[in-house]
C-alpha cells in the first residue's frame, strides 16, 4: 500500500469521528500550550537576566588584576596578546578634588584615560569633542547632576524625606555645562597647613547616557599633562594627599590602577582570559557570572520543561482511548485488508499514521496559542502590575520568552508521546482475527 493510500484511508477514517478526534486534538493542543507557556517563563527570566547582566558592560571585556599596580610595560605585554582589540587604563586621581561653577560645586571622580584606547573600547560622548589641550576636560552624562549649591543644615532639619528630595533636586546645576570653565581644586598638607590650588578646565565633551537607569557617570577625564602639573603642585603620585604625620608617600609614579582588556569577539573572551591569567594576573568578564547563571536556568528550564510534559502525558491517555476505540470499530476493515494479503506491518504503520496525525496537529495548535499567550501577556502584564501594585517593571523585562528551539522540543515530545500511545493500539489491530473481523450476524 502506497503512503498516498494509507494517508486517504486515515483522513477518510478520522472524518468518520470528527468530534472525538476534535476532542483528542483540543487535548494534546492544551498540554503542548502548557509545556511551552510554562517552560517560556523560564526562559523568559533568563533573558532578563542575561540582559541586565550584558546591558552596559561589553561581553568582549576582560577586567585585569595584579598584586601591584601596572606600568606601561605590562600594557604593553597585555597589549600584545593575541586577538586583543585594545587596552583601557586608567589613573585615579586620589585627592580631595573638588569641582566649583560659581555657587555650585561637585567632588567627582577624577581620572586620566588613554582617549584613543578608550574610543577602540566603545568609549562615545553625547555631545562636544574630544579634548585636544592640556586644560580641556570630558564629564560624564550625570555630572551636572553632581554639581549643586551647598545647602545649610538649619534649612533641611525638619524636612520630610520627600521635601529633601526635592531641596536637593532645585539644588543641582540646571544649565549647558559645555563649553563652561570650572575650577578644580586640588589640596595639599604642608606641615601642618593645608595649602589649595585652582585649576582652571574648559568641559568640552559630555559622556553617553548609562545603559542601566539607576547607574550614574559623574567622573571627569583629564589630560595627563594636567595630571602631571597637580603631581608637580602635591609632589606626590597621582596627587596623593600626605598624611597627617607628614611620613613620606612610597607609591610610583605613571602607574594605572583601572586596566581594562578588550578582545574583537565575545568568542575570544575565554582564551584571552587564560593567557592573561598565565601571565600572573587574575581577571574578571561578564561571561564569568554567566556560566554560573546559564547552569542555573538550565536546571530550572529543564525542570519546568518536565513538569509540562506530564501536561501531554495526560493528554496521551486521550490519544491512547481514541486509538483502541478505532481499533475496535475498524475490526471489519482491518479484516479486509488482511484478506487481501495486506501485510501486519502496513496496517501497524497505518494506526500510527493517525496518532501522529492527531499529535502533531495538537502541537501546531498549541505552539500558536503559546506565541499568542506570550505576546499578549508580555505586553498586558506591565499595564496590570503599574495600575494594580503601582509599581514600574524593570526595562526590557521578559516574562513570557519562546525562542524557535522550545516549540521544536515541544514537537518532539508530542510526537514521541503520540508514538509511543498509538503503539498498543497498532500492535493490537495486526492480531485481529480475520474470520471473526468479517462475520456478519444474519
Amino acid at each position: 500500500m502506497k503512503f498516498t493510500d494509507r494517508y486517504r484511508f486515515v483522513r477518510a477514517n478520522m472524518k468518520k469521528n470528527k468530534t472525538r478526534v476534535i476532542m483528542t486534538v483540543l487535548a494534546a493542543t492544551i498540554g503542548c500550550a502548557f509545556l511551552i507557556v510554562l517552560a517560556s517563563i523560564g526562559f523568559g527570566i533568563h533573558k532578563t537576566a542575561i540582559k541586565d547582566i550584558t546591558n552596559g558592560s561589553l561581553m568582549t571585556e576582560i577586567e585585569v588584576h595584579g598584586e601591584k599596580p601596572f606600568t606601561r610595560k605590562d600594557i604593553q605585554k597585555l597589549d600584545q596578546l593575541k586577538n586583543t582589540k585594545t587596552v583601557t587604563r586608567k589613573q585615579i586621581v586620589e585627592n580631595n578634588q573638588t569641582y566649583r561653577l560659581d555657587k555650585y560645586e561637585s567632588h567627582s571622580e577624577t581620572m586620566v584615560a588613554d582617549i584613543p584606547a578608550e574610543k577602540k573600547a566603545g568609549f562615545e560622548l553625547s555631545k562636544g569633542r574630544m579634548p585636544i589641550h592640556k586644560n580641556e576636560i570630558i564629564v560624564g552624562y550625570d555630572f551636572a547632576q553632581g554639581l549643586a549649591k551647598q545647602i545649610p543644615d538649619e534649612e533641611t532639619k525638619n524636612l520630610s524625606e520627600k521635601e529633601l528630595q526635592n531641596k536637593l533636586k532645585e539644588s543641582q546645576y540646571k544649565g549647558d555645562l559645555l563649553g563652561k570653565t570650572v575650577q578644580l581644586e586640588i589640596q595639599q598638607m604642608k606641615g601642618k597647613r593645608m595649602v589649595k590650588k585652582n585649576f582652571p578646565l574648559t568641559i568640552v565633551g559630555i559622556g553617553k547616557k548609562p545603559s542601566k537607569q539607576w547607574m550614574l557617570n559623574e567622573s571627569v577625564f583629564i589630560s595627563e599633562g594636567l595630571l602631571k602639573d597637580i603631581e608637580r603642585f602635591t609632589k606626590t603620585p597621582r596627587g596623593i594627599m600626605n598624611l597627617p604625620e607628614n611620613k613620606p608617600i612610597k607609591m610610583d609614579y605613571n602607574v594605572f590602577n583601572d586596566v581594562k582588556v578588550y578582545t574583537h569577539t565575545a568568542d575570544e573572551v575565554e582564551g584571552v582570559s587564560e593567557k592573561i591569567e598565565k601571565m600572573g594576573y587574575s581577571t574578571y568578564s561578564a561571561q564569568n557570572e554567566l556560566k554560573q547563571i546559564n547552569v542555573i536556568f538550565l536546571i530550572i528550564k529543564i525542570g519546568l520543561i518536565t513538569v509540562g510534559t506530564v501536561a501531554v502525558l495526560i493528554a496521551s491517555i486521550g490519544i491512547f482511548n481514541t486509538m483502541t476505540m478505532a481499533v475496535t470499530e475498524r475490526a471489519q476493515d482491518i479484516g479486509i485488508m488482511k484478506a487481501i494479503g495486506a501485510h501486519p506491518g502496513v496496517i501497524k504503520k497505518i494506526f500510527l499514521m493517525e496518532s501522529s496525525f492527531i499529535g502533531i496537529m495538537g502541537a501546531l495548535i498549541g505552539t500558536a496559542i503559546a506565541y499568542l499567550f506570550s505576546y499578549g501577556v508580555n505586553l498586558i502584564l506591565p499595564v496590570l502590575i503599574e495600575q494594580f501594585f503601582h509599581e514600574k517593571p524593570p526595562e526590557n523585562f521578559y516574562f513570557s520568552y519562546i525562542p524557535v528551539s522550545l516549540p521544536l522540543i515541544c514537537i518532539a515530545i508530542c510526537f514521541g508521546v503520540t508514538l509511543i500511545s498509538g503503539l498498543r493500539p497498532a500492535v493490537r489491530a495486526t492480531q485481529v482475527d480475520v474470520l471473526k473481523a468479517l462475520r456478519r450476524d444474519i
